[in-house]
């Protein structure tokens, strides 16, 4: 970002957090509809894929909850409502599209569970803040796509329920470089904080 916008932003939002005491680690919407040419949300993130894939191997070691989302509408979308109608290339979702599964290298494990939403936050109409709060957790580790949508938006829902996010630099993906950077800084400056893949590492192989 520019100098000029860096000074603007000093004084106002300066503040920073740090993880907590019991982090958890969610990957969001990190499936085939944004990695596989053709898709009309292809976005070229393969190497936010591959970040998502050692971070997830570190939580799993770590032996913290994880948690995945993926989106799910009825056919012709009724339960996406003016979402829905918003954003047509969401129809790539319609139940029983190939495009929302996962990747083998993200596939979900065990006890780890899957929140299928239809909005762009992770919290909104899910049982992801009772389930975190049930679990202890404080910190929310923040993984997947998009940087300006989903991961925005459930980046500001955990601030406003209570949860420390934190967002992997490396780990976020959007399909335009600009685009993404804005919001990462304005993440950072207002709703939560932005680390990178190796901070992040290192913090889960001390637990």
């Amino acid at each position: 970002m520019s100098q000029i916008l860096e000074q603007n932003y000093q004084g106002a939002f300066d503040g920073h957090l740090t993880f907590g005491k019991a982090p958890a680690l969610i990957v969001i919407d990190m499936v085939k509809a944004y990695l596989e040419k053709g898709s009309p949300l292809y976005a070229g993130i393969e190497s936010a894929l591959e970040s998502c894939g050692r971070i997830l191997d570190a939580a799993r070691a770590a032996g913290i909850p994880v948690f995945h989302t993926n989106v799910e509408f009825a056919k012709g979308g009724f339960d996406g409502g003016v979402f829905f109608k918003k954003v047509p290339s969401l129809k790539v979702f319609e139940k029983g599209s190939p495009l929302g599964a996962f990747p083998d290298l993200l596939s979900p494990r065990g006890a780890e569970m899957v929140i299928t939403k239809q909005y762009a936050s992770a919290f909104f109409g899910t049982s992801l803040a009772s389930s975190l709060t049930a679990n202890g957790v404080d910190t929310l580790i923040i993984t997947g796509v998009s940087t300006s949508g989903c991961i925005r938006a459930s980046a500001i829902d955990a601030i406003s329920h209570g949860f420390i996010p934190i967002i992997v630099r490396e780990a976020v993906g959007d399909r335009h470089a600009q685009v993404h950077e804005a919001n990462l800084f304005d993440i950072q400056a207002k709703y939560g904080e932005v680390k990178s893949e190796a901070e992040t590492l290192a913090h889960l192989a001390s637990r």
